[in-house]
């Protein structure tokens, strides 16, 4: 069901402290929504819908679309374009609060997450959503062209890092395609790109104990120039790391998810039992 434009209102402004840049090529767009398939009985999630750019082609596409977004002002205006929507709703607030996994519960069926991400939240949105993946079929999202490079690295690489390992963990990471800034408006100063995430039915490398496994992650890419003997010197020595087949002058950019993986859980294994968990279980 189209939106007729005699149904829209004006729309606020972007704003600088959201971060906002509103999509406005068509072309793109189109571009967009055929990456996402988005079809009949999907439960779609949109972040931070903005001006409705995207909006409207999902609602078209599925007759249902929830959507989460902070500014106040937007809203008023959402909720006329898309008044012929029965089921289109929106949750006021902060995506980085929201509780993805309590949305999945209400009814089971797995969330297809979309946006166009603010640049200044991006990182921390993802690691938030990561956290929900079990809740999530797959996520398509605009990004900074250099957050979609850091997400989709190969090992060795200068863009490998601790958001690539962490996402790579979790999900397999798709670099779509390109958007140049004059897609937007107000135009940002940098590319944009489209990534898609999808979790990992089964992981490749499991971790024994995944917030430790983020703890030897984060240490590791403490200080990308040194080695492993030294950023990770607190956590586990060279005799050790060697025994794991993995030379301690290495550098963290260069070890794959599976070796970070490795170093967790042998450590992981050295962790003494929790009594309480003890006493549970006789």
């Amino acid at each position: 069901m189209a939106t007729r434009s005699s149904d829209r209102s004006p729309m606020p402004r972007a704003r600088k402290r959201f971060g906002q840049n509103f999509l406005r090529d068509g072309g793109v767009i189109s571009r967009i929504v055929r990456a996402i398939g988005p079809r009949s009985g999907d439960r779609l999630v949109e972040i931070g819908p903005g001006q409705g750019a995207l909006t409207g082609p999902l609602l078209e596409a599925t007759g249902a679309l929830e959507v989460i977004e902070l500014d106040r002002d937007l809203i008023p205006g959402l909720r006329v374009q898309f008044y012929d929507y029965p089921e289109f709703t929106i949750h006021e607030g902060d995506a980085l609060k929201f509780d993805f996994h309590e949305l999945w519960r209400q009814d089971g069926r797995p969330l297809r997450v979309v946006g166009n991400l603010p640049y200044n939240i991006s990182t921390p949105l993802i690691f938030h959503l990561l956290t929900a993946r079990g809740a999530i079929r797959d996520m398509h999202f605009m990004l900074q062209k250099e957050v979609v490079e850091r997400l989709a690295a190969e090992p060795g690489g200068p863009d490998w890092g601790r958001l690539s390992v962490m996402t790579q963990y979790h999900c397999a990471v798709e670099s779509l395609f390109v958007v140049p800034p004059g897609a937007f408006v107000p135009q940002p100063k940098v590319d944009s790109a489209i990534v898609r995430l999808t979790p990992h039915a089964e992981l490749p490398s499991p971790a024994l104990d995944e917030a430790h496994f983020a703890d030897v992650v984060r240490e590791a890419f403490g200080q990308r120039r040194k080695t492993l003997r030294n950023n990770l010197k607190g956590m586990i020595d060279a005799e050790a790391l060697a025994a794991l087949g993995i030379d301690p002058g290495r550098r963290p950019q260069t070890l794959r998810v599976e070796e970070f993986v490795a170093i967790s859980n042998h450590l992981a294994g050295l962790q003494p039992e929790n009594p309480a968990a003890t006493e549970t279980c006789s």
